[in-house]
């Protein structure tokens, strides 16, 4: 059925007639598209409410409505095949009904290796629930934790760096195309830390892919931010009184709090701005033996280097440390037996060894050695973004300050990086939001949900710029904060009177 709207233009209505929605093909008959190193194995209707989870796949229980709640839609599966040594797996979703016209492509996390199902915001799931024709891949290979298909095969590694995304989204488009006799009107970008890294490559190598795309968390900064994870974590590795026990996280971050929290006027646990808080750590030394409110001084070593860049014997800053305020679940706990999984992968690739010894890391070395070796792969660092500007694309950046896998001050050099690059004003199609008290993508102790897509679709539709994007955090109790996020450098002051859980008590200013 055609359906009929009404725009207000000035003072006039104007009617819009949106095209009516007719298919080239059933469903099922997709299998039979003839694509260049492309195979489609599965095409096939799934009814509205009906989509069951693949085996592996999990969800929460709260998310579970979200996908009974289903429209039907047509699940296409393909095998891309770009190189002889590529396996790429992608699943496109075609909303039966009610489609609204674009393509949305979804990121994934860690060293990907599944395709993005379930709900959270990025995810086929939540695409075609708001009327996208969705796509999502494995980027070539199975396991989010397992880096051990890389060793050996540079055309996977390539595959995962910047090839599978561009070649589902080349792939999706033209499915979409067959099913529904015309191509998307725009197509977006959603994901965060692989994800965002996935959507800040696209904009720079493939900068027609998208219009618009939202890059939460980058790990664009791939093998700069891993060796940082070793530099803060080996030391303490190979010493065990240097680690940091949960409980003593806590002691320090509760007197990081304690000197900090209320410097925004709000005493809410959160800082709004980390940077501001110059906390000395050395006011929690042990005066005599270790007891469990005090630090010892191999601990507050560990502290030293979590919160510290990482540089060269030169003098090179390679990566940001981690801010004031996220200290609890710090990667150097007591329970810490190795660095974490995805960083000590990155070193095993480019050393091509799976036994490869982390215990010896030496950061100018080892760095070099990756960023050669595997950085023109799979690090999305490229300032001059351009072609994606001259085209009519907007990129919304985000990143909570609390992050405790992404340092956040990663975004804030890569947005600055574009800006010294392309010019001091770019803030009409780039903009970064800094998200207090947010851990990696999501959960902290701050408001951890926005609509980001939404922000975006308003953005590139309409020309609304997002001035603030209000995030949300429910607690146990079912109270609700709204807090507004800024465009950096702002942030969110409170106007002095109010409740602090309502974002109209808030408003952006300069520091």
């Amino acid at each position: 059925m055609r359906r009929i709207t009404f725009r207000l233009v000035g003072a006039v209505a104007v009617l819009v007639m949106t095209p009516p929605l007719t298919f080239a093909a059933t469903c099922e008959s997709l299998s039979a598209l003839h694509l260049v190193n492309v195979a489609i194995v599965r095409a096939e209707t799934v009814a509205a409410g009906t989509f069951v989870l693949p085996e592996g796949v999990s969800t929460t229980a709260g998310d579970a409505p979200l996908v009974r709640a289903l429209p039907a839609f047509c699940r296409v599966a393909a095998t891309l095949t770009p190189s002889a040594d590529s396996h790429i797996d992608i699943e496109v979703w075609l909303p039966a009904e009610n489609w609204n016209g674009k393509f949305l492509a979804v990121g994934n996390g860690g060293w990907a290796g599944s395709i993005s199902y379930a709900p959270a915001g990025r995810s086929l799931i939540d695409g075609v629930r708001r009327g996208y024709a969705t796509a999502s891949t494995d980027t070539g290979h199975k396991g989010q934790g397992d880096h051990l298909f890389a060793i050996g095969h540079s055309e996977k590694l390539i595959d995962l760096g910047y090839r599978a995304v561009h070649e589902m989204t080349v792939t999706a488009k033209a499915i979409i195309r067959e099913f529904y006799t015309r191509a998307p009107t725009l197509s977006y970008w959603n994901g965060c830390s692989t994800g965002g890294r996935q959507g800040l490559i696209e904009a720079q190598r493939y900068p027609a892919d998208f219009d618009g795309i939202v890059a939460g968390a980058p790990a664009n900064n791939w093998t700069n931010m891993h060796a940082w994870d070793l530099y803060a974590s080996v030391p303490a590795l190979n010493n065990s009184s240097s680690l940091l026990p949960p409980a003593k996280l806590a002691v320090l971050n509760k007197a990081v709090l304690a000197a900090c929290d209320g410097n925004d006027g709000v005493k809410d646990g959160v800082l709004n701005n980390p940077r501001a808080c110059t906390f000395n750590t050395a006011t929690l030394a042990c005066r005599g033996s270790d007891s469990a409110d005090c630090l010892t001084v191999p601990q507050l070593e560990t502290v030293a280097r979590m919160y510290s860049s990482a540089t060269t014997l030169a003098g090179e800053e390679i990566y940001p440390g981690k801010e004031r305020g996220s200290e609890i679940g710090w990667p150097t706990a007591s329970t810490a037996k190795q660095p974490v999984e995805v960083a000590l992968g990155s070193f095993e690739v480019a050393y091509s060894d799976p036994n490869w010894d982390w215990r010896t890391f030496n950061l100018d070395r080892d760095w070099k050695v990756a960023t050669e070796r595997i950085g023109p792969v799979l690090n999305a660092t490229d300032p001059d973004l351009s072609t994606f500007k001259s085209r009519g694309g907007k990129l919304i950046l985000y990143h909570g300050w609390n992050d405790t896998a992404i340092p956040p001050r990663n975004s804030v050099n890569y947005y600055t990086s574009v800006l010294k690059k392309m010019g001091a004003s770019q803030q009409e199609w780039m903009r970064l939001f800094m998200a207090p008290g947010m851990n990696h993508c999501i959960g902290g102790g701050g408001p951890d949900r926005a609509d980001w897509l939404g922000a975006l679709e308003q953005w590139r539709e309409s020309n609304k710029a997002p001035e603030q994007v209000v995030a949300t955090r429910s607690n146990e109790n079912r109270t609700k904060t709204m807090r507004p996020l800024c465009p950096y450098p702002q942030i969110a002051a409170y106007k002095g009177s109010g409740s602090t859980n309502d974002a109209a008590n808030f408003a952006c200013t300069s520091n």
